[in-house]
């Protein structure tokens, strides 16, 4: 038995429990561990981590008692939760930046307010997670923010950044009235972006040689260095086959890593069949928003049947709040499971492969992970069932 006090291992009697100061523990009659596996009858204690998954019940530490059913915490891959939030004007919502339509400088959790009652109802129902993007009108929209939906401010919710948002598609070129130099067309989008990345790479180079320093690069170049370096990747937002097979062109050209975010117009096997070449992370969805624009004329859950023949390595369900409502991220999942895959594998989808792209230590129930965890008081998948018990990180958030 491995137990963990702050990350670090503790030695210990293979047949002792040990005592960790603040620890809590309950028990589960079933755990989904959030990997495609399942337990029975389970005991899990926890102080900031988990330090024990097993049959033997802890001698010492507060017991929460026994639920039906345990789950990790959902984590959103995608959205825009903060930035347009709920029972306020369209015209206040700061998902887009108007400037220039080249902005990776930017910094997506500097636009969110953490008092969007969004976030407090996500917690609600287990979704204790958040990557917020700058929205699609800009080729380039600037950070993507990895935040805890129940920090009081930004300060405490921050975790850190997982990429820089890019966009292909109709999106950057329908912002023409916006300030800044504006792409008319798919192959203007394209040409920016490659303006930028060949600026950008010449620019580090001048410095790796000694010809220019760090401080007289400029904002843009010092932005787009952790992708070019492959320490960040490029979170593209991207619809239709065509874009995508693009956006594999431009990856090949400036060897950046990226995932494919939406794909909500894929519909052929052939389609789906290129992103799982690939070898990238897809980050899929929203299934149940409106499909309100041309490039989303193909859209449809039916969707899901083709993409199941073609999974990727790894693959996320994003809610893209507000555009669907992050509480109810857990509701896409039902697609997955009507044609064919089991919820245990199904949960994956917003736990463990969310977790796995933005390198976070959560999403699982096992030793060592952050103890975000959710009981529920039935299968969380049938309606009427719901959480009654949220931990993140250790503190007791919903009871």
């Amino acid at each position: 038995m491995k137990l963990w006090r702050r990350g670090r291992p503790l030695k210990c009697d293979p047949d002792t429990i040990l005592l960790v100061s603040q620890m809590h523990y309950l028990k589960a009659k079933k755990v989904y561990v959030g990997n495609g596996n399942i337990l029975k009858d389970i005991y899990i204690a926890f102080d900031e981590r988990i330090v024990y998954v097993g049959k033997e019940r802890p001698r010492e530490g507060e017991d929460l008692g026994e639920f039906e059913v345990v789950t990790p915490a959902f984590l959103d891959a995608h959205s825009h939760i903060g930035m347009d939030r709920a029972g306020e004007p369209w015209y206040e919502e700061e998902a887009n930046e108007e400037m220039d339509s080249v902005l990776p400088f930017l910094n997506a959790e500097e636009s969110v307010y953490m008092d969007d009652k969004a976030f407090e109802e996500s917690v609600d129902w287990g979704v204790l997670y958040s990557v917020v993007l700058p929205g699609s009108g800009n080729i380039i929209g600037g950070k993507a923010a990895l935040l805890r939906n129940w920090g009081k401010h930004i300060d405490k919710a921050f975790i850190k950044h997982v990429g820089v948002k890019a966009a292909l598609g109709y999106n950057p070129r329908s912002t023409v009235h916006w300030r800044g130099t504006r792409p008319f067309t798919r192959m203007g989008v394209t040409a920016l972006f490659r303006q930028a990345f060949e600026k950008a790479i010449k620019e580090l180079e001048e410095v790796r040689k000694g010809k220019k320093s760090w401080e007289e690069v400029e904002p843009i170049t010092k932005a787009l260095a952790p992708v070019i370096e492959g320490r960040l990747p490029l979170r593209v937002h991207v619809h239709k086959e065509d874009d995508i097979a693009i956006l594999k062109r431009l990856a090949n050209t400036y060897g950046f890593k990226f995932t494919v975010d939406h794909a909500c117009d894929v519909h052929t096997e052939e389609g789906f069949k290129m992103i799982k070449e690939m070898g990238v992370p897809l980050v899929y969805g929203p299934i149940d928003s409106h499909p309100y624009k041309v490039e989303l004329k193909h859209e449809s859950y039916k969707n899901v049947e083709k993409l199941l023949k073609y999974l990727p390595e790894v693959i996320a369900v994003m809610s893209d709040h507000p555009v669907t409502l992050q509480r109810n991220l857990m509701l896409q999942l039902r697609f997955f499971m009507m044609y064919g895959m089991s919820f245990e594998k199904a949960i994956s989808l917003i736990t463990y492969n969310p977790a796995k792209i933005v390198n976070y230590p959560v999403g699982e129930i096992s030793v060592g992970k952050l103890a975000s965890i959710v009981a529920w008081d039935g299968e969380p998948y049938v309606l009427g069932t719901k959480p009654v018990l949220v931990i993140g990180e250790g503190e007791i958030l919903r009871k």
